[in-house]
């Protein structure tokens, strides 16, 4: 394999654990968890608080073995699953745009959501 594939390939892959890992840390260090299970469930989700708590931990947990090069495309398809319930339940009502002409809009999950299943195929079959 050249070297700029492997560079490529596993700069994409912990460039997309960071993110998403800043994601779940801050909202589990700055106390978000709570309110966004708070929110969950005034959105007639059922368990809100401990759907915010999978999720994060998930956000947390599964960016190690992203990280790791381990379960990759299993890794990318449940964050696939998570930030298109997001999109869905939240971003595109809002809007497209992340910032400038609107805010919290769905273009950035969809960006993550192309990347994560581009990182998926590349790593399928499933890689310990």
């Amino acid at each position: 394999m050249a070297l700029q594939q492997i560079f490529g390939w596993g700069t994409l892959r912990l460039a997309l654990a960071g993110l998403i890992a800043a994601h779940g840390w801050h909202r589990a260090l700055t106390g978000g968890v709570v309110p966004f299970g708070q929110w969950l469930e005034h959105n007639g989700w059922p368990m809100g608080l401990l759907i915010a708590i999978a999720i994060t931990a998930v956000e947390i947990i599964g960016t190690l073995f992203l990280a790791l090069n381990r379960y990759v495309t299993l890794i990318c398809l449940v964050y696939v699953g998570i930030y298109a319930t997001g999109i869905a339940i939240l971003h595109a009502k809002i809007g497209w745009f992340v910032v400038g002409p609107g805010r919290n809009g769905a273009e950035f999950s969809v960006l993550l959501i192309l990347v994560l299943l581009s990182v998926a195929v590349h790593h399928w079959p499933v890689r310990r």
